[in-house]
């Protein structure tokens, strides 16, 4: 596999679900496939970071040449000590990727056969933990920021008091009349503690950032940022005319909840729901199921796994067939 600007269809990845058969019909094709995204251009040992050309092992492994250890493909990226074929989990990637609105674990257990309804949770769990890039560009421009609430009920909810509700941030690049990336962040209070290292996380530093005006933005132009504030009680003007690209945002992940996952999502677990949404909308555009299964194979390999205790707290991942 080249290393080429941007991955080409039938070349770093299939087209069709036929190609994608013809592609992954065995565990060697899917390790190789494997092998090629997570070294596109060449080898580097993990263990000894040597480049020479390792060999493989009857069983699969590639031996360096320099340190004489043997490497498995899938070590130190999600696929690690994964009980499953790899094909199931490509047949997953894929599956996952080509539903715009996403999947729910039932849907996701009824379509690959697993044996429970844990099993397909957990998948989902880990795939949605590698839909995010680490190291990824930020937010450029003018972007709106603004607080939303997810979870409990909506009545008796006055400003920002959030008594049963998840406080998520939300970031949304402005393009034209139009929106672009969005970054979504979890966070515990709206306190400056809790929203500026979001900003500096999610935005590139001189961008525009707007705001409301809520005290907790009060610190970002000593971080550098252009900040642009208008107060909603003094200017009259409606929250969402004022910040509409987070708004839409935030009603669009509302409902993608509610639709997608009737709303069954614990505060816990809502960073991972985050983390799809985030994926989905800033590839709403792309027509390519085939791009989308290659850039989740891809973020696959480049990020450590996610114990399933992790996940849920306290429960050993030896007790699921995962």
């Amino acid at each position: 596999m080249e290393k080429h600007v941007r991955p080409l269809a039938g070349i770093d990845y299939p087209q069709t679900f036929q190609e994608f058969d013809a592609w992954f019909a065995t565990e060697d094709r899917c390790r190789d496939y494997l092998r090629r995204v997570r070294w596109p251009t060449r080898f580097q040992c993990p263990r000894c970071g040597s480049e020479s050309q390792p060999w493989i092992t009857a069983r699969g492994y590639l031996h360096c040449r320099t340190c004489q250890g043997e490497i498995s493909v899938t070590a130190g990226t999600m696929f690690e000590r994964l009980r499953k074929p790899l094909r199931d989990w490509f047949l997953a990637i894929w599956f996952v990727s080509s539903q715009k609105q996403g999947v729910s674990a039932l849907g996701l257990q009824r379509v690959l056969g697993l044996g429970s309804y844990q099993t397909a949770w957990t998948w989902l769990h880990k795939l949605r933990r590698v839909m995010v890039r680490p190291g990824r560009d930020r937010l450029t421009g003018a972007v709106e920021v603004d607080e939303t609430y997810v979870g409990g009920p909506e009545e008796g909810v006055h400003g920002r008091e959030t008594e049963g509700k998840a406080i998520v941030v939300v970031a949304a690049e402005i393009r034209g009349r139009g929106t672009g990336r969005i970054r979504l962040k979890r966070v515990e209070d709206v306190s400056e503690e809790s929203l500026l290292p979001f900003v500096r996380d999610a935005v590139e530093d001189g961008s525009i950032v707007q705001t409301d005006g809520w005290s907790g933005y009060n610190g970002l132009e000593k971080f550098g940022y252009m900040h642009k504030v208008t107060n909603i009680k003094r200017s009259g003007v409606q929250a969402h005319e004022l910040l509409p690209r987070v708004h839409r945002v935030a009603s669009l992940l509302k409902r993608w909840l509610l639709g997608t996952h009737q709303g069954g999502v614990q505060n816990q677990q809502l960073e991972y729901y985050l983390d799809e949404f985030t994926f989905r909308f800033n590839r709403r555009t792309s027509q390519s199921r085939g791009l989308l299964f290659y850039r989740v194979i891809q973020q696959a390999v480049s990020i450590p796994p996610t114990p399933y205790r992790d996940m849920v707290g306290g429960v050993n991942s030896a007790d699921h067939n995962i």
